[in-house]
């Protein structure tokens, strides 16, 4: 006879596993962290563990996956409502995820010093496959919204939405590098803010959207990484 599986029990025990590696990833950091240091703390076997994770690669994939799951949870209903027109969509949906990201600040500060190790290319292009497979639709569709209304005046949906995307990536790389240079003391708060300035032209050109008619991030989010 098959053996039937749990979904509940198997969510909360893969859950566990993942709660722990987070917090050492958030804690010591992914590099010192190890596979004997989350069986320690669950005081398990490993082969609990491989039941879920094969490595502790897919222990950060797990985690990074469960970061995006709830970034997206949170910005559901801002993309479920009818009433809310398409530019002010993408103000709240790009607003709302550096807001959470500024909520977790100890694991994406984590997750960043990954990023920039040398030898973790291979983590850098799955969270950009990741970012791309999560806001990609998202950004086609409200995209096509906006072409609807007549407020985002482009011919190719799919493709302004991979340009878009790309802008995005390319000023989050932007945006982690001042980060560190902020720490260092090696860029001033307004070359930040000019930096955040050019994103929002050009994500307003490549939209055909007026000059100055979208805030894609508060200000007081931009202060909270960056300071004054």
């Amino acid at each position: 006879m098959p053996r039937t599986v749990n979904v509940e029990v198997h969510r909360v025990r893969r859950d566990a596993f993942l709660d722990v590696a987070q917090r050492l990833i958030t804690t010591r950091g992914y590099e010192a962290m190890s596979i004997q240091d989350v069986l320690d703390e669950l005081e398990t076997s490993r082969g609990a563990l491989y039941h879920y994770f094969d490595s502790k690669q897919s222990l950060l994939d797990g985690v990074v996956d469960r970061f995006a799951d709830a970034a997206m949870a949170q910005i559901a209903p801002v993309l479920a409502d009818p009433n809310l027109p398409a530019i002010r969509k993408l103000e709240q949906v790009l607003g709302g995820i550096a807001r959470f990201k500024a909520e977790q600040k100890p694991l994406v500060l984590a997750l960043m010093e990954v990023w920039n190790s040398d030898g973790n290319a291979l983590v850098r292009e799955k969270l950009r496959r990741l970012t791309a497979s999560r806001l990609g639709p998202i950004l086609t569709l409200v995209i096509r919204q906006g072409i609807q209304e007549g407020s985002v005046r482009i011919s190719a949906p799919e493709e302004t939405a991979r340009l878009i995307l790309y802008l995005i990536q390319s000023y989050q790389e932007l945006a982690g590098e001042q980060f560190q240079a902020r720490q260092a003391g090696t860029i001033s708060f307004e070359g930040v803010r000019r930096s955040y300035a050019a994103f929002t032209e050009a994500f307003e050109r490549i939209l055909g959207l007026p000059d100055g008619s979208t805030r894609l991030m508060e200000e007081s989010t931009l202060h909270f990484w960056f300071g004054d």
